[in-house]
């Protein structure tokens, strides 16, 4: 019964990180706001987190699947971290708009926090035998990866847009590799 609803909550996780990437990326998208390096390695972490959790999906619920995910929670957690204390200054505005009075680096270091207590507690209660039967994904399953792989698309499409095939630096807000009509 446990594994029962700890696979439900994996679920409810990878549609949360399916949800925040399709939010940063309509953000980027609708209203210009291009992402930082730092954002984009946040964006990153979140893509690698949802791997970790569509690997318990698809192959049951393992330790080894969860490290990922932590591993990937304390990557993203140093960077958004890191650009907090880029931005906590007085009178600093931040780094783009906020989102119900937080920049959304501030949510990310929250959300990755939130997801490495998540894990330690799935670890706790999750699975007691070790399984590597692959297993089916439901159809609410199937959609959030459907999702989940088509926002991860748009985004690496949109960072290639930006960056080309080079690194982001701090200063190319724009899409290098469209054609100006300015």
């Amino acid at each position: 019964m446990m594994v029962f609803m700890v696979r439900r909550l994996d679920s409810l996780a990878l549609l949360a990180v399916s949800i925040i990437l399709w939010i940063a990326l309509i953000m980027e998208l609708a209203f210009h706001q291009h992402p930082c390096p730092l954002c984009l390695l946040q964006r990153v972490a979140f893509a690698m987190i949802g791997m970790g959790l569509m690997l318990n999906l698809r192959f049951s619920i393992r330790a080894e699947h969860y490290g990922v995910v932590i591993l990937s929670c304390l990557a993203g957690l140093a960077a958004a971290v890191r650009q907090v204390l880029l931005h906590i200054t007085p009178g600093d505005p931040g780094f783009g708009s906020p989102v119900f009075g937080l920049h959304l680096y501030t949510w990310s270091a929250l959300i990755f926090f939130v997801l490495l207590i998540y894990c330690g507690v799935a670890l706790m209660f999750g699975f007691k035998r070790r399984s590597f039967a692959t297993r089916e994904f439901t159809l609410i399953e199937k959609c959030i990866a459907i999702s989940f792989f088509t926002v991860v698309l748009g985004n690496l499409v949109a960072v290639l847009l930006e960056c080309g095939l080079g690194p982001c630096t701090s200063g190319s807000f724009g899409y290098h590799w469209l054609w100006s009509r300015g």
